[in-house]
């Protein structure tokens, strides 16, 4: 009985080591998540804003651009796959590389060959442990992503997709990352960012009068100057999105894991007073056996 009760404390004070560092890391992930999500706030209004002025140009302009222009024959496309550089985030990581893996099959079965980009140390050693390629890799800044890595990958995308896919460039990009809701919800999301699919800007049913724009220099120049600018300020936003949703996640993970250390913690303390008793009545058993022993002697 003296074993086991050994055995029971040792497992407690396992659980209440491992409390304590989920509780910390709980506390540090709802520490990060007010600046994540302040951030975030932040960038949506302008990610929102060039992306209407980009509508709003390629709508009410009759030329053909690059941004715009649906190619008659998809043979490549990039998939940007948003990951953490760091676990214990639950199923952040794994359901947005699922929902990769949904958007590759489906590209692949409309015959187009899927090239990746790749942010963040998990999304590299999914590849990795699987043998697979891939065109770049970006980690260390997936917590607090600066807008030098936004500018770095657009500029990667976008050289990829100003090249001739028969020169290993690609025909559309998709970004794939999670969307922060709520502090309790995570969503993957799925966007196509080029060619660009025109959703705003279109006129309502019953409007009467159409706005009227003029560009200066001209509508190719100001396509132009707005294609990086677009592309980099969604992928940021989507950056930002993905840290908010990963420090989320996190902290809800912890508070799991702290929880479960409480109802451990419980257990095993039951589980040892039930030993510390059985062997208090076997040792009270012990002494009235002796002692029933003696008398007997006499």
């Amino acid at each position: 009985m003296g074993a086991q009760l050994r055995v029971y404390r040792q497992k407690i004070k396992s659980a209440q080591t491992t409390k304590k560092i989920t509780k910390a890391m709980e506390l540090i992930a709802a520490s990060r998540i007010q600046k994540a999500q302040a951030r975030v706030a932040a960038s949506t209004p302008y990610s929102r804003a060039i992306t209407r002025a980009v509508s709003a140009v390629a709508t009410y302009s009759n030329v053909d651009h690059v941004l715009t222009t649906e190619p008659e024959k998809i043979e490549r496309a990039a998939v940007v796959i948003l990951t953490s550089d760091r676990g214990l985030a639950g199923a952040f990581n794994s359901q947005v590389l699922r929902e990769a893996e949904e958007l590759s099959e489906l590209l692949r079965s409309q015959g187009k060959e899927v090239v990746y980009f790749l942010v963040g140390r998990k999304a590299v050693g999914y590849f990795q442990f699987r043998r697979r390629a891939w065109e770049r890799n970006w980690t260390g800044s997936s917590e607090n992503p600066e807008f030098d890595l936004a500018k770095d990958i657009s500029d990667a995308v976008l050289e990829a997709f100003l090249r001739d896919a028969s020169d290993g460039g690609v025909d559309e990009i998709h970004l794939v990352y999670n969307r922060f809701v709520s502090m309790m919800t995570q969503t993957p999301e799925v966007v196509r960012l080029l060619p660009l699919e025109v959703v705003e800007g279109v006129s309502e049913p019953g409007d009467t009068v159409q706005p009227l724009y003029e560009f200066e220099p001209d509508v190719e120049t100001v396509l132009d100057q707005l294609l990086p600018v677009y592309i980099e300020s969604r992928i940021f936003n989507a950056l930002l999105q993905s840290a908010a949703a990963k420090h989320a996640a996190t902290q809800k993970a912890m508070k799991s894991a702290s929880d479960n250390a409480d109802n451990l913690i419980t257990d095993y303390t039951r589980l040892a007073n039930n030993a510390r008793q059985a062997e208090i009545t076997q040792q009270i058993s012990e002494i009235v056996g002796g002692a029933d022993a003696l008398v007997a002697a006499k």
